[in-house]
């Protein structure tokens, strides 16, 4: 099987992945705010297949009430994979991408949005261990680019789950001892 592999978008790849993913001006926007240092877009492939995209949002919440409770925290958004792709671990290799990052820059929180009926979403933030926010749900506004160009908003209802990104330390030698030599 073919294993996932996720880099940072470029130019040269808006085109394939819009065309694959329907929606141009997302792609546009998100690579323009990449370029002015507001976030990361990450794309996901399987093989030479483009699979999927996230994008990881660097600026304050839209959101007021996620502003309110969670200020400064990075948000992952816009997870989608390719309905053909799915269950391949494409979207974990996604989020788990935007989490390195995360932790290369010493930040060590982020949380995400997911509507109250994406229960396969749902599903796979549980399964990466993303938990409650604890403060009720929100209205997200969500942007989709319609087939003759018109950016659509629409509300949602989320939930919004937060993540602790923990970095992985070797625990402290408790005694010292020459390197290589054997245990009592």
């Amino acid at each position: 099987m073919t294993e996932p592999h996720v880099r940072l978008a470029g130019s040269a790849d808006l085109e394939t992945f819009a065309n694959v993913l329907r929606d141009r001006a997302f792609f546009d926007d998100r690579y323009e705010r990449q370029r002015n240092g507001h976030g990361v877009l990450f794309l996901g492939w399987l093989g030479h297949r483009p699979a999927g995209v996230v994008y990881l949002w660097l600026t304050e919440a839209e959101e007021q009430p996620i502003r309110d409770h969670l200020p400064g925290i990075p948000l992952i958004m816009n997870l989608q994979v390719r309905e053909d792709l799915r269950r391949r671990g494409v979207g974990t290799a996604l989020v788990r991408e935007a989490e390195r990052r995360l932790l290369a820059k010493g930040r060590y929180r982020v949380a995400l949005a997911v509507r109250t009926d994406n229960h396969d979403a749902a599903r796979l933030y549980d399964n990466l261990g993303y938990r409650d926010w604890g403060h009720g749900d929100v209205i997200c506004l969500a942007r989709t680019t319609s087939p003759d160009g018109t950016v659509l908003t629409e509300k949602e209802v989320c939930h919004v789950l937060v993540r602790d990104l923990v970095p992985i330390t070797p625990a402290p030698r408790t005694e010292a001892r020459p390197i290589g030599a054997a245990r009592p």
